[in-house]
Formats: C-alpha cells, sequence, structure tokens
C-alpha cells in the first residue's frame, strides 16, 4: 500500500501550537458551550472563513471536487485528458483520504483510454475506502481490463469490506471473467460474501436460482441439483424416482386375468 505524507503548512503549525499552548495555560476555554458551537452552522463557517486567509480549505477543495465529479463525463475530450493529469498528481499524493477517493470517482467517469490505469491506483491505496471507490468505478467501466482487476481484487483482497465491493462491482460485468469469479466466491463459507455473490450472479447471467450456494454451483455447472435420497418407510434409501407404491384394484385383476395353469398346474403369465 502507498502511504502518503502530510505537508506542513507553517503558518497553520505556529497557530496550532500557539492554540496547544493557550489550551495548556487556562484549559478548556471553550467550556460546555464547544460542541454546541462546532456544530453550529455560524461558528462553523467562521472557522472556514478565517481558514481562507491562509489558502483553500479543504471544505473549498472538496465541493470543487464534487463539482468535477458531475460535469467531467460530459466535458470536452481536451478537457478530460487535462483532468486526467490533475487526477493523476491527486491519486498519488493528496495526503486527505477523502480527496483521493473523489479523484478515483471522477477518473472512473473520463472516457479517456488513461481511466482505468488511474483506477487501477485506487485499488492499491493504503485507505480501505479509496479501495472501496475503486471497485466501484470499474464497477461503471466496460472494459475486460476493469473485470479483470476486479476479479484479482475479490480473490486476493484481505480487507472484507473492500472484496464485497469488489463482487458486487462484478455484477455489472455480463463475461466469462465475472462468472468464473463469482462462481468461486460462491465456495467462501462467509454468509454474507455468497449472499453478494448469488446477486451479482442474477444480474450477470439473468438467471436465478435461489438462495442456495449449492443450487448456483449446479447450475453453472450444467449438472443435476444435489438432493437427499428419499426414504422407506422401513428407513432403506432408495433412488430417486422408483415407485414403491401398492398396484391399485383394477391393475391388480388386470394381473390376475392373465395368469394361465400351465400342464403342470404351475400358474403361468
Amino acid at each position: 500500500m502507498r502511504k502518503h505524507s502530510t505537508t506542513s503548512v507553517i503558518t497553520r503549525s505556529h497557530a496550532l501550537f500557539a492554540a496547544i499552548g493557550s489550551f495548556a495555560i487556562s484549559g478548556c476555554h471553550d467550556g460546555p458551550l464547544y460542541a454546541l458551537k462546532h456544530v453550529n452552522p455560524y461558528f462553523t463557517m467562521k472557522e472556514w472563513r478565517e481558514d481562507r486567509a491562509f489558502g483553500v480549505t479543504d471544505h473549498q477543495r472538496r465541493n470543487e471536487l464534487l463539482t468535477l465529479c458531475e460535469q467531467i463525463g460530459d466535458m470536452p475530450m481536451e478537457r478530460q485528458t487535462f483532468w486526467s493529469g490533475h487526477l493523476n498528481k491527486m491519486i498519488d499524493n493528496d495526503p486527505s483520504p477523502e480527496m483521493r477517493r473523489l479523484a478515483i470517482n471522477a477518473a472512473g467517469k473520463l472516457k479517456t483510454n488513461t481511466a482505468v490505469g488511474l483506477i487501477e491506483k485506487g485499488l492499491k491505496d493504503d485507505s480501505i475506502k479509496v479501495r472501496m471507490e475503486a471497485c466501484r468505478a470499474l464497477g461503471r467501466r466496460s472494459e475486460p481490463y476493469a473485470a479483470q482487476l476486479l476479479a484479482s481484487t475479490a480473490g486476493s483482497e484481505t480487507e472484507q469490506d473492500v472484496q464485497h465491493a469488489a463482487i458486487a462491482a462484478m455484477g455489472s460485468h455480463k463475461n466469462q471473467i465475472a462468472t468464473n469469479s463469482l462462481r468461486m466466491a460462491l465456495s467462501d463459507r462467509n454468509p454474507a460474501t455468497q449472499s453478494i455473490a448469488m446477486q451479482s450472479l442474477r444480474s450477470v447471467t439473468g438467471k436465478n436460482y435461489g438462495n442456495k450456494p449449492d443450487a448456483w454451483l449446479a447450475a453453472l455447472d450444467k449438472t443435476p441439483v444435489p438432493t437427499a435420497p428419499a426414504l422407506t418407510d422401513s428407513g432403506v434409501q432408495v433412488a430417486s424416482g422408483t415407485d414403491f407404491s401398492m398396484p391399485s384394484t383394477n391393475e391388480a385383476a388386470s394381473g390376475q386375468q392373465n395368469v394361465k395353469p400351465d400342464s403342470g398346474g404351475t400358474m403361468l403369465r
């Protein structure tokens, strides 16, 4: 996983140290109203306005990136290429996992040939939510390589949330790569994993074989669904389809009419 280092801002650092020193001397000067002030929009916006004196805030950056996510897919190709380079730098270097997550989201909407490569970087991020976003972005792509990346992630990812995101995203890829990977997921011991795999298989195959992994495995392998052998009243197992019912009265009478004695007195049919 790639580790991201936070760039120090000298002015903010001085302000932070001054605040820590003030707290150590005077205690919690905000008192019991601190929590209320923290959620009050007036105080929050006031803090943002003060932060803007030092530069662009994370709040501003996030809003701008959200706007880019909404618009980038409709931009002219030259603008998409331009933003692709900026997204690449953000995915590689931005210290904020949320910003990297949004960069992956935007990359997933690009119509350039660099899109899947940018998303692939997100699969290697140290943040779980960035890797999950990469899986969702790959689910929106149509390239076969996107399905390959999802299949690889589903088979190798150690974080269950990311693995489940990859399995769910494969439901959008109607190809053999996704089918084979989802079939393997059915053998997982975790019922949640099996359930997500079956849901994706319904989308991939257009079929519904119920909620039993064995039924799906049998259908994918084109073999009969295994059933428990039947039991007679005596507890003996019998093959499926064997008829042990008593003959009807008409059948019995018909059988008796076909019985003829031989010359020795033996009854023959």
